[in-house]
């Protein structure tokens, strides 16, 4: 909070290559901070942060209308086509750091394309990167966020029915996490509509971990 009447919530965007973080980022900021575009390799080389402009009157608490400010730090996905595991890891570390070392961060949100299945092999790495990031309570500031919720759409589904076919690797990890989730879908006549609705949910997220932020050090 950086005065009574905003909230400021900070975030982190982690995940593979290509799995569509950075667009994921521009979606949650409402702006084009990331570059990201089709690429044969990985695009973000660095870790780099947006800054939302201020949304008047987007949430309450305590019975209070408060103005809501976006941090978002987009990341370098693993694997990466230039970088090794550990450069990744040191460049994450050093800007959770340095962007987020004094407030703290709010939510982890580990990017998976919804039109690719989630392998147990995938699945490892990632959480692994997650889990050596963030610490022994990395499950209670980490939340899913689809990226590709369109396909998921265009093949008739809702995202119910999406999980109830998931992999059970997918549904395993969901458990893990408490059910925490969002679909994001960035095509460019819903994405108002679509980041105000995935901003509601993270804000429920934080709520539901009581305002907790984690502090890397």
């Amino acid at each position: 909070m950086s005065d009574a009447d905003e909230m400021t919530i900070n975030l982190l965007l982690v995940g593979r290559t290509q799995s569509g973080k950075s667009a994921a980022g521009n979606s949650l900021l409402g702006s084009f901070d990331f570059d990201s575009h089709l690429s044969p390799s990985s695009v973000t080389t660095c870790c780099s942060l947006g800054c939302s402009c201020r949304i008047s009157g987007f949430t309450r608490r305590n019975g209070h209308e408060l103005s809501l400010r976006v941090h978002v730090m987009d990341t370098p996905g693993y694997p990466h086509s230039s970088l090794s595991k550990e450069e990744v890891q040191q460049a994450v570390r050093a800007a959770l750091v340095q962007h987020f070392g004094e407030e703290g961060l709010h939510l982890a949100l580990l990017v998976l394309r919804a039109d690719l299945p989630l392998c147990e092999e995938e699945n490892h790495h990632t959480i692994q990167l997650v889990q050596e990031l963030l610490g022994p309570t990395w499950k209670n500031f980490t939340a899913i966020l689809f990226t590709h919720a369109d396909k998921v759409e265009e093949a008739g589904l809702n995202g119910d029915q999406y999980l109830n076919i998931a992999s059970d690797t997918l549904l395993n990890l969901l458990s893990s996490i408490q059910q925490r989730y969002i679909f994001v879908d960035n095509q460019a006549n819903t994405l108002q509509q679509e980041r105000k609705t995935s901003l509601r949910k993270i804000i429920e997220f934080i709520r539901q971990n009581s305002y907790q932020v984690l502090l890397v050090k």
